[in-house]
């Protein structure tokens, strides 16, 4: 029997996915602040359902691939350990300068400062320098470390680290310090900017530095619990981690640079959507996951998603190399709020899953997304998660009751209703920034909607949107951990390159191949082999005068005479970012940064779908909701299952067992060869049968 696994913790839910033997079988549980417990549970799950023994199941799996979230939480909410950093004398200030961005319009009075990342009584400065060109102008003193590390570790630093100007052009001084951290501070983590982030630019290399460092201590908490647990209870292989730049590593790996794993299970959820993209035959989809704590969003154009050659981590630029998600707090348990002025908000914050949602009566008294989406009957209290999990009407009236309903002046179901309809349109604006405000037309795109909580609201997001169809899988609720399953493994290498390109190929090519040499290294350590080896070169390049670069893949070996072609690329790629006729073409193209992605490839077992052409539609009992977007209560029906061929008319609500999907008025559904539900978006006129109440619900 052949295993693989996905697995992607969440903020309220562990989710999982598993082809055993060809079949797919998929679990959810609570997820848990030690993560261990709530992966053990959810394996647990898995193997009620697939109805096999857990450590017959453990010994059997060839690829165990985890998404998580501890990174992402940790940055989110500020709380990583205590981080002492290590500079060049006269640069203590760095994070604190920063790039000088003044807000919206470069008005002085809208200044907001990012977050302290590191307390300036923890930064220490050392007289050590290297030059533009690599050249050690003066070497660190091994008693000025020892000095500067024995006061941040009085200061009570967990970690710490180390960013040398221009140490990617030379690292030796940033190494001298990391031998001496090794020799008489061991144990102590720490992070050497010239080993994650070989790049230029002090500042986003520094946070991108310090912020590894500061998740280092809180990862190994949980990872090395995590590789003992399953090692006892018989798994076999090893951990994969799953990276922000969409193809996962060793645990190993990943815990040597752990900010890498930030957005790791939102990436697994991309991956998976372009090779449902790829499966359909669709080259534009946009992907809209909606999990308990965050609505994530990416696109994807001709079978590629875009990357960003120096992403931001919440509020913090970084010289990291990740998949463009664009994330924001609009989930399941996004909680609902009154703010100073008086204005319904809902998320950032979230309730999680402990004490999770007001329905979910487990202790939470703020209203939620979910609590609304209860409230407005569109969830069926006594039907979630199949009916595993019963949830509370009444305790979810309470709270948007008592938390925002009577501070408006509002009826119950007028304050659900603008809490729904919020983040709605919360979710819509996330689209809008990667498509419109990109130069994309959204028109030209199929929205594909996951998450246990997307499929409530993707039809009237992807109205609001102009998106004419919606994919929703049906692995919906779980498809991040199923996107973790259909991934590959992926390692990402970038060094500093300035210069021009004309006279400089031969130069780049060696560059390049010192990259590869490092991928090739870790093909070797992680026994990928030959036939599924892939490099991929990319340079990050920009007009002589720009600011900003963009990445441009490039051939597999440059040769002198590749100088025009290479151009003609970046024009291209350009043109495609920003506009046909905006390329500066009359100017030096300029290189800044070589990248080398190596990827290790693997096979997905062949999925077994025997059973699904045999599905017969099921209908329930007509339910009375309220639809938000259209202010007034009706019946819909609804159905428990749909066969493939039917095509259902608006409104209506389908409820799988773990996912509920609402065809709004004017729109159709029909179920695909593939099993995915399809929402063709659209408007005609449309009668409703009134409920048999009409006023408003009150509490």
């Amino acid at each position: 029997m052949s295993v693989q696994i996905g697995v992607d913790v969440g903020g309220t839910f562990t989710d999982i996915s598993a082809l055993i033997d060809g079949r797919l079988f998929r679990a959810k549980a609570y997820s848990t602040k030690d993560v261990t417990t709530g992966i053990v549970d959810v394996i647990a799950k898995l193997c009620s359902a697939a109805k096999i023994d857990e450590s017959d199941l453990l010994s059997r799996v060839d690829k165990f691939v985890l998404g998580n979230t501890i990174v992402t939480n940790a940055i989110d909410e500020e709380r990583w350990a205590k981080v002492g950093l290590l500079t060049t004398y006269g640069f203590r200030d760095t994070l604190r300068i920063g790039r000088c961005a003044r807000g919206p319009g470069r008005d002085p009075h809208q200044y907001r400062p990012r977050p302290e990342i590191v307390e300036r009584a923890c930064i220490e400065e050392l007289l050590e320098r290297v030059d533009a060109h690599g050249t050690v102008l003066s070497a660190v003193a091994e008693d000025d470390v020892k000095a500067a590390m024995d006061r941040l570790m009085q200061r009570g630093v967990e970690a710490v680290a180390v960013s040398f100007l221009w140490s990617f052009r030379n690292p030796r001084n940033e190494k001298t310090v990391a031998s001496i951290i090794e020799r008489d501070f061991p144990g102590v983590p720490y992070t050497l900017s010239s080993d994650l982030a070989p790049v230029f630019r002090e500042y986003e290399r520094t946070v991108t530095t310090v912020l590894d460092a500061g998740v280092k201590p809180i990862v190994a908490n949980h990872f090395e619990s995590l590789a003992a647990t399953l090692k006892s209870r018989g798994l076999a292989t090893d951990i994969k981690i799953m990276q922000v730049d969409g193809g996962f590593v060793s645990l190993g790996e990943a815990m040597r640079a752990p900010i890498k794993m930030f957005n790791s299970g939102p990436a697994g959820g991309v991956e998976g959507a372009r090779r449902l993209g790829a499966a359909l035959g669709t080259n534009r989809v946009i992907t809209g996951d909606m999990g308990g704590t965050s609505y994530d969003a990416a696109v994807i154009v001709n079978g590629e998603c875009r990357v960003l050659p120096r992403a931001e981590i919440g509020p913090f630029p970084t010289a990291l190399t990740a998949v463009d998600i664009a994330s924001i707090g609009a989930g399941g348990g996004s909680l609902a709020w009154i703010d100073a002025r008086g204005l319904l908000r809902v998320g950032p914050q979230s309730v999680g899953s402990t004490p999770g949602p007001a329905c979910y009566g487990r202790g939470g008294t703020e209203p939620s997304v979910t609590d609304a989406s209860v409230a407005l009957g569109l969830i069926d209290p006594d039907y979630f998660l199949g009916g595993t999990i019963k949830l509370s009407m009444s305790a979810a009236v309470e709270a948007i009751q008592q938390k925002v309903a009577k501070p408006l002046g509002l009826s119950t179901e007028k304050a659900a209703a603008g809490i729904h309809e919020l983040a709605i349109h919360q979710m819509a604006n996330a689209v809008r920034t990667l498509t419109v405000n990109r130069g994309h037309d959204p028109r030209e795109f199929v929205l594909v909607s996951f998450g246990g909580a997307a499929g409530l609201f993707s039809a009237q997001i992807a109205k609001l949107c102009n998106v004419q169809k919606v994919v929703v899988p049906s692995t919906a609720s779980v498809f991040s951990s199923y996107g973790l399953l259909n991934s590959d493994s992926m390692l990402t290498t970038v060094k500093t390159s300035p210069g021009v390109v004309t006279g400089r190929l031969n130069e780049i090519e060696q560059e390049f191949r010192a990259l590869e040499s490092r991928i090739d290294a870790w093909f070797q350590s992680d026994d990928i082999p030959a036939a599924r080896r892939t490099t991929v070169r990319e340079a990050d390049m920009k007009f002589a005068g720009q600011i900003f670069d963009i990445s441009t893949r490039l051939p597999g070996s440059l040769t002198p005479d590749m100088e025009e072609q290479i151009g003609q690329r970046f024009i291209a790629d350009y043109e495609r970012e920003f506009g046909a006729g905006t390329a500066w073409a009359e100017a030096e193209i300029l290189v800044t940064n070589l990248r080398v992605r190596g990827i290790g490839s693997y096979a997905l077992q062949s999925e077994r779908r025997d059973d699904v052409k045999s599905v017969q539609t099921v209908q329930d009992r007509p339910r009375s909701i309220f639809d938000p977007m259209l202010g007034k209560r009706f019946e819909v029906p609804v159905f428990r299952a749909v066969g493939q061929g039917q095509k259902l008319t608006g409104p209506l609500i389908v409820e799988e067992p773990d996912t509920t999907i609402y065809v709004p008025a004017g729109m159709t559904l029909n179920k695909d060869s593939f099993d995915n539900y399809v929402i063709e978006v659209f408007e005609h006129s449309v009668s409703f049968a009134p409920a048999a109440e009409e006023s408003e619900q009150e509490a």
